[in-house]
């Protein structure tokens, strides 16, 4: 019979199994997370289940939760906000981010200083008049930067797009003027030619 995955490369530590995050899950569930392909079976078998216990493991916060977990063949329907659950069950004094340069040097953002990034952005943002379903476009390096501006811009219901400054200006702003964006984003480093694009395109 031909194994539904192929062999692994690499087996992790037994230790770091047992108390990893899917085997504490599969022990909410009910189910051995020792055999993944009974785990995965039942994930494609029993939609109800599944996303019933993966809906209960993670104690989602809804606006407007669900009335039952698949009323139909489709995939249920409620409303809920990302960076709410992104950053709520964050350790205050622990990193909650580990920013690494190419060097290998870097630091920390610990949960408390992320909350407070993504609070003082997205109040911002708030106050340039962003909410649901407007666009927020960043033209950012590939740092915690991009993260704190991605959560807070998802925590008003914003759209959010980046390209990394890699792109040069006027490639960014080819691709955001598609989106009409309300904010742009940048790093004070970043070419001023940029804006300058967006707003001859109207973005």
């Amino acid at each position: 019979m031909t194994r539904p995955y192929p062999d692994p490369f690499t087996t992790p530590d037994p230790q770091a199994v047992a108390g990893s995050r899917i085997m504490d899950f599969a022990r909410h569930a009910g189910m051995d997370g020792a055999d993944y392909t009974a785990l995965h079976r039942w994930s494609v078998t029993d939609l109800e289940g599944f996303w019933g216990a993966v809906w209960e493991y993670f104690d989602i916060d809804a606006d407007s939760p669900y009335e039952r977990v698949l009323a139909a063949e489709v995939m249920p329907g409620a409303t809920l906000n990302y960076a709410h659950h992104a950053l709520r069950d964050l350790a205050a004094d622990r990193p909650a981010i580990i920013a690494l340069d190419e060097t290998g040097s870097g630091y920390p953002v610990t949960g408390e200083r992320l909350r407070s990034l993504v609070a003082s952005v997205a109040a911002t943002l708030r106050d340039l008049g962003v909410g649901k379903g407007d666009r927020v476009v960043g033209y950012l390096p590939n740092t915690p930067h991009a993260i704190v501006a991605f959560l807070a811009a998802a925590s008003l219901g914003a759209v959010w797009s980046v390209c990394g400054q890699d792109y040069a200006p006027k490639a960014a702003a080819d691709r955001f003027a598609q989106l009409e964006p309300a904010v742009l984003i940048g790093m004070r480093t970043a070419p001023l030619t940029l804006a300058a694009a967006l707003s001859r395109t109207g973005g």
